[in-house]
């Protein structure tokens, strides 16, 4: 198998902060993702990130990556450590979910489990379910409900059997999927994905709107992407960064469906002509504005 550079993957230097990492993740993943990139082999490429970002993002991940790659380059052929995996509780750990779709092989390799699975633990004696790990699905699926094909490992044996999200599934919620005759069931939570535009607390999802100071200053008619499609939004007149609206009934499905919260930011031009300087200094002359006013 050979080695991935998850750093070269997300286009940042080894020393990269996590913010940093976190904006090379935005950027890469607006710009690759299958809705909306016509880049070629966009879906491969946005998983390729989704990969680099799972390990770079977490720090134990990153610092275990970063101690057996050290002496690695891409492409090169790699093998790690006999039972390295297990420090992340992967072989042995008892029954787990494999999604037939998940992480490389390489992936798997180090950390003992391809995403949408998370190690299992060992049944308890008499244990009515045993509790398999994570399922790792997008917010689009969260949303819509989907159908995962899934491998179950358990006690020596493997089956393949499809798995029905249902639509409006939380974060962290557990299904249960009935085990084999005189075996107990298996839970497994549900785990999102990280998203480049939404983010999701309970049934709510929030979305942050880039405005420019004219549409905030004058008000302005926004379309807005939703997970059920896109929508008009009427931006108030006066809208400050960090002000929330809210989009009624547009977050996740449910009883009651969640809302949408789009929360604006107001995105400056830079002045990189005569004319736009000219701009910025006939509205400093105008506005009798200081915005440090309420600063101590």
């Amino acid at each position: 198998m050979k080695f991935k550079d998850y750093y070269k993957t997300m286009g940042v230097e080894r020393t990269a902060s996590p913010d940093e990492i976190k904006v090379a993740y935005r950027k890469l993943a607006r710009k690759y993702h299958p809705d909306v990139s016509k880049e070629k082999n966009a879906e491969e490429k946005f998983k390729d990130v989704q990969e680099a970002y799972e390990v770079l993002k977490d720090a134990e991940k990153r610092a275990s990556y970063d101690q057996l790659g050290q002496n690695y380059r891409a492409g090169q052929q790699f093998r790690p450590p006999p039972g390295w995996e297990s420090r992340f509780g992967g072989a042995g750990a008892g029954p787990a979910f494999q999604d037939v779709n998940g992480f490389s092989d390489f992936f798997s390799s180090i950390f003992g489990a391809a995403p949408g699975v998370g190690a299992g633990r060992r049944r308890r004696e008499n244990e009515p379910e045993v509790e398999a790990g994570q399922l790792e699905v997008s917010i689009e699926d969260a949303y819509r409900g989907t159908q995962r094909r899934v491998s179950l490992k358990e006690q020596g044996h493997e089956r393949t059997i499809d798995v029905q999200i249902p639509a409006g599934i939380a974060d962290g919620q557990a299904m249960r999927i009935a085990g084999e005759p005189g075996r107990p069931g298996i839970l497994v939570r549900i785990k999102y994905l990280s998203h480049p535009y939404y983010s999701v607390q309970g049934k709510d999802v929030t979305i942050e709107l880039p405005l420019a100071p004219w549409e905030a200053a004058l008000g302005a008619k926004v379309e807005v992407p939703t997970l059920g499609g896109k929508v008009d939004l009427r931006v108030p007149a006066g809208a400050q960064t960090g002000q929330k609206l809210r989009l009624r009934g547009r977050g996740l499905p449910g009883k009651p469906a969640g809302d949408q919260i789009v929360e604006v930011r107001i995105v400056t031009p830079a002045a990189e002509s005569a004319k736009a300087r000219e701009a910025y200094e006939q509205m400093r002359k105008e506005f009798d504005f200081d915005a440090r006013a309420d600063w101590p």
